[in-house]
């Protein structure tokens, strides 16, 4: 125990190397999704995130959306607490049979217009829990999906890009309707 208090004494500490700062693909990226929310909603764009069941890698790596590198609020995407003002419901996991009715009263209670996103493999049919006798299945099992980020986890990029591929096409079906 000794030793071990010594080593963490003398010995720096293991982290991984730091993004670099002067990421313009993921600026531009975010600022393009804040773009087309506006143009599209007239706002912002807000997004509710449920766990419907994950091991909670895919929500680390949404979360990593807030931190200090992506720091997508800046670019006008933000996560709300109630489902009430959300425009996207962004849904992680294997959805649980005790999560099943809390993902359809949210899915009732985000108002018109409004996306549902399943994020990571899990959601989209039950992954690595598939088949188990406490899960319903993937998102789509559930509530509409309109659209699936796969990956285990996915990438915050991957996100972004895909929220934008999801208000883009809106956009587009919006202006031909």
């Amino acid at each position: 125990m000794r030793k071990l208090l010594f080593d963490s004494l003398f010995r720096r500490p293991f982290t991984e190397r730091a993004p670099s700062l002067d990421d313009a693909a993921i600026t531009e990226l975010a600022t393009a999704v804040g773009r087309v929310a506006r143009r599209r909603l007239g706002r912002s764009l807000s997004i509710r995130e449920v766990d419907a069941g994950s091991c909670n890698g895919c929500e680390l790596e949404i979360h990593a959306l807030s931190n200090a590198y992506y720091d997508v609020e800046r670019f006008g995407i933000r996560f709300v607490a109630s489902p009430r003002h959300a425009d996207v419901l962004m849904v992680t996991g294997p959805v649980t049979k005790n999560m099943r009715d809390a993902l359809e009263r949210t899915y009732h209670a985000v108002p018109d217009p409004k996306w549902v996103v399943a994020i990571g493999d899990c959601a989209r049919d039950g992954g690595c829990f598939a088949g188990s006798y406490a899960v319903v299945g993937g998102v789509s099992e559930v509530v509409p999906v309109d659209l699936h980020i796969s990956g285990c986890p996915p990438t915050p990029t991957a996100m972004l890009q895909g929220l934008l591929a999801l208000l883009e096409r809106a956009d587009s079906s919006a202006v031909t309707s």
